[in-house]
This record gives structure tokens, C-alpha cells and sequence, in this order.
């Protein structure tokens, strides 16, 4: 795989700000990863920088994080210790404010032994620089709330499930979540293994007292049952997708539940797409890996799926939810005929040329209700022949998802790796987006190739491009960031000398 190296010496004058910070000295230990943290709406918090110092036991291990503010001020920093199964973790803040260390990198075969139980993710209280493991709740069957502080080892768990299968014939499975709105809420239902029903989601208070339960699927089996998908809460009601299953026959209805009591405030029919095509609107995938397909406003709530004709991919769905009335707008984009005159020899399952198809790479929601869909032409990796990539296409859609204008970007082909597409950043309180990606592309003059960075901006629907062209030098090798908006931040990376700085560059556009 390829390597993006960046020459930033001279990187000053095409950008018109710059500040650093050296991550190699803001702690002791070695340096294992560092990640953007965004709090609950998507606005850049700042970043977490993760590093290891080593074994404390034959049990346990220390890390250290630091945390940066936006500006890369640090703002705290904290060493705990940990079992020897996680090897890094990933950092995100939840709705309280709070910086949650998720474990990312597990050691697999420290997970084979008797005792080895599944690591949790510790907490940290920016206001206070404290750090301790996540607390966490299970709700037993008999009614009964317990807290967790250490979960049970791999075997153990395993041990019990099958006991458990013995003696009922099922699984009792429950999950449990504090929520932003006050309280918890509860998932349950029995496990046969091949089907699950008494599937109730139950509200708590903050004192962990039931205060309702919304019950489904009370008598499942492998043939006829009804199952939930939740698609978004907030402080009034719960909303989401019901469906029931009878043999081959479906149906789907938009379930809204009022938050305080309970009770059912909406249970509408949903049609006007196939059923595979709504079951799957909350779930889009490119090359195995699920994407972030959706985005909540105050008054409505945008999915984007894959729209399926005779089980067949076809294009893209658009789901809108209006939180007021509680009515669905469903469209449809096809391949066929919606984009084959823009983007040539394109096929009505997506196929563009040469075994090429669209790869969706991102989504965007903007404020005004348009959608843009960045897809790259994607071709699998063959018998005899590597996976590659070209050009990026980009569809931008107005508020009623019809087709405004396709721009493609041309790029030139990377094998082995699907990794030129970056990240975004939306701009102006979400009304615009900026994407940016990589190419490796021969110089005009000297014939070489050489890495560039493309900072692509739509703004009022409007596409803009900057190119800044980047190289290799002395095995520096550079991870471009999201930035506050505005910005980029650039890390630049030497191991063999130590050196580990990160640089955030202000954008020309």
C-alpha cells in the first residue's frame, strides 16, 4: 500500500496561518494514536493524542492521554492503567461532556486466555482531569438493575449462555443506556437462536424506576414476527421503523412513542419503495464498513439508503421524517435514468466502465434539505488482478432529491488501496461542505509522480477546488485531520527520529 509523504517545509506559503505542537513532547510514553473529538453536534471538540507506557504487571498496563483543545493548546492530560487484552483506544465526547475512551485494538491472543474478559472504556471529566473505567448496566430478567463494574471473562459468559440455554430453551438478552433526555432505556427479548420475541424497549428514571414499557413481537417464531429499528429520540418521543413479518408478506409503519408516558402517538403505514429498500434505509455500506448515513434537525430527521428493485441495487432512497406531523417523504435517484446523463456509460446497477461501479464514499445533509452523495469509481480486486480506483464523482441533489449538477474529479489509478477520500467538514452552521482527498499524479515538468492534497468547497451550491501540492522528503510521512472549520491539520511523522508534530494549516478558500 502507498504511503502519503508530505514535504511541509514551504508549506507556509501556500497557507495563510500555522501553529504546531509536538505531540513526542506532551508525554513520556510512546506515542500510539490520536483522533478528532466532536461533541453531540457534530461541532470539532478538539483531539485526543493516546500514548503507551508499557507493562506495569503481568496483568495490567498504562496509558496516558492528552487532550487538545481545537487551537492544539493541550488542556489535560492523565496516566491510568488497564488490562493487557486492549492495545489502544478511540476517543469521543457523549452528550454530558464527557471524553469517553472507547477500546479500539485488541490483543487477540491475550483474549484466549481462561480469565480474559472484554475491556471497558474509561471516562474522563474534562472540568476535573479525572479518569476511571465506565460504569455499566444490565437488566435481569427478574426486574432487577445491576451495576457493572467489571464484565464477565469470554469463558464464563459462554458457560452461562449455554446453562441458560439449557434450562429455558432461549437466551434472555437485555441492553441498557442512559440517555441524554433523562433516565434509561431498555432493550429485552428472548433468544432462540434462530428467531427472538417478548421484545420490549422500557423507559427508567434517573433512579432507575420503570416508568413504562412499549412490548412487540410477544409471540415470534421463525416465520411470523415484527421487529423495531430506532431512528431518532429527542425530548418528546422516540421514533422509528416497525416491521412485520408474515412469511413472505411485509409491512412497515413509522412508530412514534411519547418519551414520558409511552404511548403510541403515530403508527402510519409506510409504502412507495420496496421492502428492502425501507428495512435497509438505516443501513448503507461501502466496501464492509457502515457509513454515518443520517443526520437529525430539530424538525426533521434525513436518511440516505441504497433503493432496491427486485432485490436488486438500483440507486439511492431518501427518508424524511417531519418530527411535527410525523409524515414520510420517501424519493428515489436512480442510476438509470436520473444519472446516465451526466456520468457516461453508467448502468442501472451502477456500473460505469471497464468493471468499474460507484463506490459511495460520504454523505452530506445540508441545512436547506439538498443531499450530496460522493461515490468514486471502485473496481474489485480479480483472480490475477489488484483492487483499484479512479475518479471521484460527486451528485449533488436539491431539497426534493431530484439530480442539480454531477461533477466528477478526475484521478488517477491507485491499486491496492481505497484510501485517496479524506474527510469532511460541513461549513456555515451546515449549509456547506468541504471534502478533501489525495492523488497521485506525474508533474507536468519533471515527469514525477508526487502526492497532492484537493480541497474541494460547495458553497450555495457551488463547487470550488484548490490543489496544494505536496512530495516525498526523508521519510516524513503526513496524516492530513480535520480541522476546526477553516482549517486542515496535518501530522507529520519521523519514528526513527522522533519526530511527531501536528500542524494546523488555515485554507484559502
Amino acid at each position: 500500500m502507498k504511503k502519503i509523504y508530505i514535504l511541509l517545509f514551504g508549506l507556509t506559503q501556500t497557507f495563510a496561518y500555522s501553529q504546531t505542537q509536538d505531540l513526542a513532547s506532551l508525554a513520556s510514553g510512546q506515542n500510539i494514536g490520536m483522533n478528532a473529538l466532536f461533541d453531540t453536534k457534530e461541532n470539532l471538540y478538539g483531539y485526543v493524542s493516546m500514548y503507551s507506557l508499557g507493562k506495569t504487571d503481568k496483568k495490567t498496563q498504562k496509558f496516558e492521554y492528552v487532550i487538545l483543545d481545537k487551537n492544539l493548546n493541550p488542556v489535560a492530560n492523565k496516566e491510568f492503567e488497564a488490562g493487557l487484552l486492549v492495545s489502544n483506544y478511540f476517543g469521543y465526547v457523549d452528550f454530558k461532556g464527557q471524553i469517553i475512551l472507547q477500546p479500539s485494538d485488541f490483543n487477540y491472543l491475550q483474549a484466549f486466555s481462561k480469565d480474559a474478559a472484554l475491556p471497558v472504556s474509561m471516562i474522563i471529566n474534562p472540568r476535573t482531569n479525572t479518569v476511571a473505567p465506565k460504569v455499566y448496566y444490565d437488566y435481569l430478567e427478574n426486574g432487577t438493575f445491576v451495576e457493572i463494574n467489571q464484565p464477565k471473562s469470554f469463558k464464563e459468559e459462554r458457560k452461562e449462555n449455554r446453562a441458560e440455554k439449557r434450562d429455558k430453551g432461549y437466551n434472555y438478552v437485555s441492553s441498557v443506556a442512559e440517555i441524554k433526555e433523562g433516565g434509561f432505556i431498555a432493550v429485552e427479548y428472548n433468544d432462540y437462536g434462530r428467531y427472538v420475541n417478548k421484545n420490549s424497549l422500557i423507559k427508567f428514571d434517573d433512579n432507575k424506576k420503570e416508568i413504562w414499557r412499549y412490548s412487540y413481537n410477544t409471540n415470534g417464531d421463525k416465520k411470523v414476527f415484527s421487529d423495531l429499528t430506532i431512528l431518532d429520540k429527542d425530548e418528546k418521543s422516540i421514533y422509528g421503523i416497525l416491521r412485520k413479518v408474515n412469511d413472505d408478506d411485509k409491512t412497515f409503519s413509522l412508530l412514534v412513542i411519547d418519551m414520558k408516558t409511552g404511548k403510541e402517538l403515530s403508527n402510519k403505514p409506510i409504502t412507495g419503495l420496496s421492502p428492502e429498500t425501507i428495512y435497509n434505509i438505516d443501513n448503507l455500506y461501502s466496501s464492509g464498513r457502515r457509513m454515518s448515513n443520517d443526520k437529525s434537525f430539530d424538525d426533521r430527521v434525513l436518511l440516505l439508503g441504497r433503493n432496491y428493485v427486485s432485490k436488486k441495487d438500483r440507486g439511492f432512497a431518501r427518508f424524511m421524517l417531519d418530527k411535527n406531523s410525523y409524515n414520510i417523504d420517501l424519493k428515489e435517484l436512480n442510476y438509470k435514468p436520473d444519472l446516465s446523463n451526466q456520468i457516461p456509460k453508467l448502468d442501472a446497477d451502477g456500473g460505469v466502465e471497464n468493471g468499474y461501479f460507484l463506490q459511495t464514499k460520504d454523505v452530506y445533509f445540508l441545512s436547506d434539505g439538498s443531499v450530496g452523495i460522493l461515490s468514486e469509481k471502485f473496481k474489485p480486486e480479480g483472480n490475477y488482478s489488484a483492487p483499484k480506483t479512479t475518479d471521484l464523482v460527486y451528485i449533488n441533489t436539491d431539497k426534493d432529491f431530484k439530480v442539480k449538477d454531477v461533477q466528477v474529479f478526475e484521478k488517477e489509478k491507485t491499486r491496492w488501496a481505497n484510501n485517496d477520500y479524506l474527510f469532511s467538514q460541513y461549513l456555515n452552521n451546515g449549509k456547506d461542505v468541504v471534502f478533501f482527498y489525495r492523488d497521485y499524479q506525474k508533474d507536468q515538468v519533471t515527469k514525477e509522480k508526487k502526492w497532492n492534497l484537493f480541497i474541494n468547497t460547495v458553497i450555495n451550491g457551488k463547487f470550488k477546488q484548490e490543489m496544494i501540492p505536496i512530495s516525498e522528503k526523508d521519510n516524513f510521512t503526513v496524516t492530513p485531520y480535520v480541522g476546526k472549520e477553516g482549517y486542515i491539520l496535518l501530522r507529520e511523522l519521523n519514528e526513527k527520529e522522533k519526530y511527531n508534530k501536528i500542524r494546523l494549516e488555515r485554507l484559502n478558500y
